[in-house]
């Protein structure tokens, strides 16, 4: 029992031998070629949406007198453009890290994750105008933080670490995915309680995806009956949300009722807890096939509550028009595709998890926020990668995207041990 247990903590063997001289330095690296062509599609992502984030938020950094002092139209973008060269720099480095340094990181990066979400709750860092939230901690010389992005990646890590090495008594026994459900539910419940329930959606989501991506053998029917269960959950939520949820995240799910069924909002729900939603639909409606033009979006004007970050795909819609914003929306579908490709070349059933899971955590929540700004559910809070304004998220993000390239590093050999 101990050896198992020891075997989740490799990385200080790792940090041991590399102490010692049993292991170089450089045996932790690998200079194989990358897939040039996800970076390709990351780059294009990362240009197009600092461009569109500059253009969503310059008007509202002009006028809002508490974003800065000397009303600079650039202070967005210059932040944004900051954290994007860190991390670029982030991303070219982990891409050089063999995937098995990951891997040996794994358990280790997820109890981190889980002291950093008791953490945030016990001493979180209050935001003016959030007060109800308890989603960030502050970190010196770099901001507010929310540990709910390492845990993202922390879910997916220990998933595909774990799942790896007990795949032949999962494939045997399919209750044995039983625990990790229990780790992805304990994870969800933590960033629930930060009264964060995007997070906890997308964390839920990622989660069952990544168990999934493990080769669990269940009968097609069980499937079914889980998807059945979770509409009539959904459901059932959705019509008691304010037994569950707090008075504005209940007065959401109302107004998206609403928009949804096409009942007329009355004039206080217009102007208060459905003005967001409203306005992003006059935005993607204005602007047509072909858009008002870069620059020329009338809803960001003060209209639109914050612009620059979940609902920047609505002045994206009204400035560039339908047709463009399905070009975006491909280059998603098609970062996605190919980090699954990346993971269904991968030489070990880790590695092909990683990949999978972390390209469909971009997917998921690139789906969900679109379906938010165009009201499909409810207004929920999900950024839109690459696209939203956010540093720590950002650096994040992109650190992702480096460990799928270190894995495509290996794209061109045979799985092995799968």
């Amino acid at each position: 029992m101990k050896k198992e247990i020891l075997a989740h903590f490799g990385i200080f063997y790792l940090l041991r031998d590399l102490f010692t001289g049993r292991k170089k330095l450089r045996d932790c690296f690998s200079a194989a070629p990358f897939d040039i062509t996800f970076l390709t599609l990351v780059i294009a992502l990362l240009a197009v949406g600092i461009v569109m984030m500059f253009s969503a938020s310059y008007v509202n950094a002009w006028y809002d007198s508490s974003v800065t002092v000397d009303n600079d139209p650039y202070y967005y973008v210059k932040n944004q453009i900051k954290f994007a060269v860190l991390g670029l720099a982030l991303m070219l480095i982990v891409s050089f890290v063999r995937a098995d340094v990951f891997r040996d990181a794994s358990t280790f990066i997820m109890i981190i994750a889980l002291l950093l979400l008791v953490y945030v709750l016990v001493n979180p860092y209050v935001i003016p105008g959030k007060e109800q939230f308890k989603r960030w901690m502050w970190i010196p010389g770099i901001g507010s933080f929310q540990p709910s992005e390492i845990a993202k990646l922390a879910v997916v890590m220990f998933l595909a670490f774990s799942m790896e090495r007990y795949h032949k008594l999962i494939e045997k026994h399919w209750w044995m995915i039983l625990p990790y459900m229990a780790v992805v539910l304990v994870v969800c419940l933590l960033v629930y309680k930060e009264n964060h329930v995007s997070g906890t959606l997308l964390i839920l989501g990622i989660g069952v995806a990544t168990i999934y991506f493990g080769g669990v053998k269940i009968h097609p029917a069980f499937y079914v009956i889980i998807g059945i269960g979770i509409l009539v959950a959904v459901i059932w939520f959705v019509t008691n949300a304010d037994k569950f949820l707090e008075g504005y995240a209940s007065e959401r799910i109302k107004i998206w009722l609403k928009l949804l069924t096409g009942e007329e909002l009355t004039r206080d729900e217009s102007r208060d807890s459905g003005w967001q939603s409203l306005q992003s639909l006059y935005a993607i409606g204005s602007g047509g096939l072909f858009g008002l033009g870069f620059g020329n979006s009338k809803q960001k004007h003060m209209y639109l509550p914050e612009p620059q970050n979940d609902f920047v795909f609505a002045v994206v819609c009204e400035e560039l028009g339908f047709f463009r914003a399905l070009i975006i929306i491909a280059l998603f579908i098609l970062l996605v595709a190919r980090g699954f490709i990346i993971g269904l070349r991968a030489r070990t059933r880790y590695e092909a998890m990683l990949a999978m899971g972390i390209s469909f955590q971009v997917g998921l929540q690139a789906a969900l926020n679109i379906a938010v700004v165009t009201a499909t559910v409810p207004n929920t809070g999900i950024s839109l990668p690459f696209f939203s304004y956010g540093g720590t998220s950002l650096v994040m993000l992109l650190l992702e995207m480096g460990i799928v390239l270190s894995i495509s590093r290996n794209s061109e050999r045979k799985k092995k041990n799968v």
